[in-house]
């Protein structure tokens, strides 16, 4: 039984994988007598305009390779 604490309503919990994020990723293959005819690989992220800048800018600081300025953010 979920206490009254644990209850997270569906807002709530978009606004938490907004502001963190999310990835989903998948696989489909499409077979006929056991010869594959299609294979979909699919990733989908979720999040915020803010946080894919924010996590954006952090992976480029992090690389040493490149420099970011005021012109490329």
């Amino acid at each position: 039984m979920m206490d009254e604490e644990e209850h997270v309503s569906l807002c709530e919990a978009l606004d938490r994988v907004l502001n963190k994020g999310a990835v989903i990723a998948g696989e489909v293959t499409i077979s006929v007598a056991n010869v594959d005819l299609i294979y979909l690989g699919l990733q989908v992220v979720l999040a915020s305009v803010d946080t894919i800048r924010g996590k954006r800018n952090e992976l480029l600081r992090h690389d040493v390779g490149l420099h970011l300025t005021a012109d490329n953010a």
